[in-house]
């Protein structure tokens, strides 16, 4: 491994190779589907002579919110896209053409989405919209991030986002949604599969800015729909349900990526690097218990309610 400090333009270029071979990889892989394939249309009544009531959802509370935020989520597509094209650059050659590769299929997530809760009356329409207006509004910033941190970060956000979206179809009892965010899933691993792999490569080439990349984002993490409007009520009640809590991100969304990677057995790091590792496995240490004492607290408290109705 080289210990030389690349410059992101000087990243970028090394690792087009391995983008164009994984971009490839992706097209041969990747299935076509389309939205209206997945929504059930003929269950739709127009809402001029009928407004929506919360009587007609199919849904539960928590499934409700679920959805919502990963909707309102998905929403912001034109700011990712804005974010990702400035990270790799522009240009014709794979860096372009996976980002617009990447927003054409992002895109139709939110499409078969809203079909689906509009079709079905899951959600008040207007407070969706609402929601819709406020988050774009908003938008997302990866906040001056160089390259290896965006990868990073991307690499554990299509993770989460693809365990989040299909707990969701599982909580929902609906099969319909169910299905659609299995699909969804699909896509959304698929994605992960390529910024994963291009950190791999990174790995090789600039091992302590891959690591310190690396333990910043696992740090300092934050889903992409941190910004819409009640969002910390909304993540801790879909925490309370189980569908993205502490202990699913710590298990089935960090340390996946980080055994992929090696974090650990990564030799040859500068003292900054090895530093920002130590500083990651306290960082990590501290997020078990955290998680630990959530599920603790989760059973006490269904102990409780089961006591008080039984």
């Amino acid at each position: 491994m080289s210990t030389t400090r690349l410059t992101d333009r000087d990243l970028l270029a090394e690792l087009e190779p391995v983008a164009d071979q994984q971009l490839r990889r992706h097209e041969q892989v990747a299935e076509e589907w389309f939205p209206h394939e997945y929504v059930p249309y003929s269950q739709g009544r127009d809402f001029d002579t009928e407004p929506w009531t919360p009587d007609h959802s199919r849904l539960t509370g928590v499934a409700q919110i679920a959805f919502e935020v990963n909707l309102l989520t998905e929403d912001n597509l034109p700011s990712y896209h804005r974010e990702i094209f400035e990270m790799f650059g522009t240009g014709d050659g794979a860096w372009i053409n996976w980002t617009h590769r990447w927003t054409a299929e992002e895109g139709r997530h939110s499409i078969v989405l809203r079909d689906y809760l509009t079709v079905t009356r899951a959600i008040d329409p207007i407070e969706l919209e609402r929601g819709r207006m406020q988050q774009m509004m908003t938008g997302y910033d990866r906040d001056g991030k160089d390259a290896l941190r965006g990868m990073a970060y991307v690499s554990f956000q299509e993770l989460a986002t693809r365990i989040s979206h299909r707990n969701t179809g599982r909580y929902s009892n609906d099969p319909v949604a169910d299905r659609i965010m299995a699909r969804i899933s699909k896509d959304e691993n698929l994605h992960m599969i390529f910024y994963r792999d291009l950190v791999g490569a990174a790995l090789h080439l600039d091992p302590s800015r891959v690591i310190e990349a690396i333990a910043a984002e696992v740090q300092a993490f934050v889903m992409p729909g941190a910004g819409m409007r009640d969002f910390n009520r909304k993540a801790v009640q879909i925490a309370k349900a189980g569908i993205y809590d502490l202990r699913v991100h710590h298990d089935d969304v960090i340390w996946p990526l980080l055994r992929h990677w090696g974090v650990f057995d990564v030799e040859g790091l500068d003292e900054a690097a090895e530093q920002a590792r130590e500083q990651l496995s306290g960082f990590l240490t501290g997020l078990d218990q955290m998680a630990t004492r959530f599920d603790e607290k989760r059973t006490a408290r269904a102990a409780r309610e089961t006591a008080r109705t039984g």
